[in-house]
C-alpha cells in the first residue's frame, strides 16, 4: 500500500546533494518509492516529484502533468516513472515560464528552458525508453532533472523581480483568465 511521503523544503541538504543512480530498477525499495512518488505528488497538487524532495539521493522522477488547483491549465497526461534520465538534445529555442516546487511552497518564479528536450531514460519495469517532450511537459522534466543536480528552479531565475507570491501568482493567473 502507497503511502504519502514528507516533502522537504529548501533548506535540507539532500537539495544540494547530486543524486546518485539507480542500480537495481528491480529493487522493491525502488518499486515502493516509485508508488509511493506517484501518491505524494497526486496528493501534493503536482506536476511532478523528483525522489531527492523526499529526502531520498535518487536519480528517479515522477512527471504527471494534469489540471489541479497548483496549475488549472496543466495538459493530461499519464504519470510516468523516470529513472537515471539522460538528455539526448534539446531544442536552440528557450520559453520562459511560470514555475513552482513543492520543496519551495509560497513562491513563483519565471524560468527560462528549452522548448523541447530529447532523452532516454529507465521505466520502472527497467525497460530503456526514448522519448520527445516539448512544452509544459518539457519544462516540467527540466525542472526535476535540475534536483538530480542540487539545484531548485530559483537557481535559474535570471532576476528576482520574476518572482512572486503564490497568493499573487494564482491573482495574475485569475485576471488573465478574465481577459
Amino acid at each position: 500500500m502507497s503511502e504519502p511521503l514528507e516533502i522537504i523544503e529548501l533548506g535540507h541538504p539532500i537539495l544540494r546533494q547530486t543524486a546518485q543512480p539507480i542500480l537495481n530498477v528491480q529493487d522493491q525499495t525502488i518499486q515502493t518509492l516509485i508508488d509511493d512518488l506517484l501518491l505524494t505528488v497526486k496528493q501534493a497538487n503536482g506536476v511532478g516529484i523528483a525522489a531527492p524532495q523526499v529526502a531520498r539521493s535518487s536519480q528517479l522522477m515522477i512527471v504527471a502533468s494534469r489540471p489541479n488547483p497548483r496549475y488549472p491549465t496543466a495538459p493530461e497526461m499519464q504519470p510516468t516513472a523516470i529513472l537515471n534520465p539522460r538528455i539526448l538534445s534539446h531544442s536552440t529555442e528557450t520559453v520562459i515560464g511560470w514555475e513552482g516546487c513543492l520543496s519551495i511552497p509560497g513562491i513563483r518564479g519565471k524560468v527560462p528552458r528549452y522548448q523541447a528536450v530529447e532523452i532516454e531514460y529507465t521505466d520502472r519495469n527497467g525497460t530503456l525508453q526514448k522519448m520527445e517532450m516539448t512544452n509544459f511537459i518539457a519544462r516540467i522534466f527540466q525542472h526535476e532533472f535540475d534536483h538530480f543536480n542540487g539545484m531548485v528552479f530559483l537557481d535559474r531565475v535570471e532576476t528576482t523581480e520574476a518572482l512572486v507570491t503564490e497568493k499573487e501568482y494564482q491573482r495574475q493567473m485569475e485576471a488573465l483568465a478574465k481577459e
